[in-house]
């Protein structure tokens, strides 16, 4: 499965029977897959439909379906609904008979809502011509959403280019910060060897207890640990991008293995240069977190 965004815009249109119609398909972020869809009234039996076309293509982001659908200009035209206009002149004459006003005018009554309706409406009388109508527009619908499909795949090349170098640079710096670990004893020694001579007066400290302090404290300081998890986690995220899609939890889940195991490193740093990395390690980390926001 080719790895995917979950941003994308995409269109589609049709005809059918005198009807032309067109669908706009915009998707954004979400946690789950929301879809909410604008559908004109008397197309209310497309929404189950659609929504399964949805899932069986995209696994998350809030989708955003709107359908206009108008005649064509050759056979656009207007009908009375013969039931509305009926229930105007009963209206009509009741309260002329109650009032005593004079009875409403035949164009009056066709100027109300409803009772002059256009003409492509009896179509929603006959149900086999109803279900040709609605086949032809999920159809269309389709189209969208396989173009979508497309243009979240394109979106997902870029941001696995993204996210592939700033896997690099947390690599890079993972390597700095362990050649920087490597020298901290020593640079404890020297640091602590200086600090205790300074409070005692230079009154020389024995090697051993020298040592025995140095050892704690590297104890304290090793970082060791969390840069290999940092590396065993490069190592999943990479392989999460060569997966493909339906890995942007799972990415976001390790955004914050990846910022835990920084904190960890800058608070046991003993050294300026270390914390320096741990800290431009947390920066690169947060653009990894919020790119991993956008993937499926």
């Amino acid at each position: 499965m080719t790895f995917a965004s979950m941003t994308g815009f995409a269109e589609s249109a049709g005809s059918h029977e005198g009807l032309r119609w067109r669908w706009e398909a915009k998707s954004v972020n979400s946690r789950g897959l929301d879809l909410r869809l604008r559908i004109p009234p008397g197309y209310d039996g497309l929404e189950p439909p659609a929504r399964r076309l949805a899932g069986e293509r995209f696994l998350r982001g809030a989708l955003q379906i709107s359908l206009t659908v108008e005649p064509l200009e050759s056979v656009r035209g207007l009908m009375v609904d013969a039931a509305a206009l009926a229930s105007a002149v009963k209206i009509a004459r009741e309260v002329a008979a109650e009032t005593g006003l004079a009875p409403a005018r035949v164009d009056g009554l066709l100027a109300l809502k409803g009772v002059i309706v256009a003409d492509d409406a009896s179509i929603l009388a006959d149900p086999v011509a109803r279900a040709h109508r609605d086949a032809a527009i999920l159809e269309s619908l389709a189209a969208a959403f396989d173009r979508l499909v497309r243009e979240r795949c394109g979106e997902g090349a870029k941001l696995a280019a993204l996210l592939s170098a700033q896997f690099n640079e947390i690599e890079r710096l993972v390597g700095e910060a362990a050649r920087l670990a490597g020298s901290q004893p020593e640079a404890l020694r020297t640091r602590l060897n200086a600090q205790m001579n300074e409070l005692l007066d230079s009154v020389p400290v024995s090697e051993d207890r020298l040592a025995q302090e140095v050892a704690l404290l590297a104890v304290k300081a090793d970082v060791r640990e969390e840069l290999d998890r940092l590396t065993a986690h490069l190592q999943d995220a990479r392989a999460l991008i060569g997966q493909g899609r339906g890995v942007g939890r799972k990415l976001d889940f390790l955004a914050q293995e990846f910022n835990r195991e920084a904190n960890t490193l800058c608070s046991k740093s003993a050294d300026i240069a270390l914390t320096r990395i741990g800290l431009a390690l947390k920066a690169v980390i947060d653009q990894f977190r919020e790119q991993a926001q956008n993937v499926e």
